[in-house]
């Protein structure tokens, strides 16, 4: 699987990465899908704007980068570095709280963020479904496991305790949560193939949590694990 991008090099990307490779993430969810040029489109929880960078060079929509953690001034920065400011437009605010009209949304794209906040079966509905257009696409990438676990297990306790993964689920148990929306139909939920090379690529960082995450990789601890991918249509 190649990135073909003009910002999007090695080095661009290991400097701003926060987590096995996000944009390697979505290219696969993204797959066969189709978007029309200056679709507004929300990428929620983009981290330092790499998926949003990816969407509005590729697809040449207008994206709204938005994400808690990391601030839209740090965002912008990074964004008209690259000359990408006038098609990426930072935010900074809270996924539970996304300031945002209905049905203002073509799409939304969440990589590698929707585990975090969208455990909640009302979440959907309550906040997110309701920002995209009758007919509109969300499509999710996140981490998760092959099958739900009883007890930590000894690899993945050498780099993460059981609050770290309690995030992380079976495709059966998203398939159960996600399918109590009223707002959205599920077109798809499966288990993704670039685990490995995504986590390779964020294993090579010299990233601080890179770094922690090495030691239950390197003893096995991706084989309970992958990737998981979501794509559902507004209803």
């Amino acid at each position: 699987m190649l990135i073909m991008s003009k910002y999007l090099n090695t080095e661009f990307l290991k400097e701003n990465m926060m987590g096995p490779n996000a944009v390697k993430l979505l290219e696969e969810l993204l797959q066969g899908l189709q978007f029309n040029p200056n679709m507004r489109v929300l990428d929620l929880g983009c981290g330092k704007g790499l998926t949003s960078i990816y969407l509005a060079e590729k697809f040449n929509v207008n994206v709204f980068a938005m994400d808690l953690w990391i601030s839209a001034s740090e965002n912008f920065q990074r964004f008209q570095k690259i000359g990408m400011d006038h098609k990426i437009i930072p935010i900074h605010a809270d996924a539970l709280c996304p300031p945002f009209a209905d049905e203002y949304f073509d799409a939304v794209i969440s990589v590698d963020s929707y585990h975090y906040f969208g455990r909640d079966a009302q979440y959907l509905d309550a906040h997110l479904a309701p920002l995209v257009k009758k007919g509109g696409m969300i499509a999710l990438a996140f981490p998760g496991l092959k099958k739900e676990l009883d007890t930590l297990p000894v690899e993945m306790a050498l780099s993460w305790t059981a609050e770290d993964i309690e995030t992380m689920h079976s495709c059966p148990w998203w398939q159960k949560l996600l399918q109590q929306s009223k707002m959205l139909e599920i077109i798809s939920i499966t288990e993704m193939n670039c685990f490995e090379e995504c986590w390779n690529d964020w294993l090579s960082c010299e990233n601080q949590y890179a770094i922690l995450d090495r030691p239950a990789m390197d003893a096995g601890a991706g084989k309970y694990m992958n990737f998981i991918s979501v794509i559902c249509k507004r209803i």
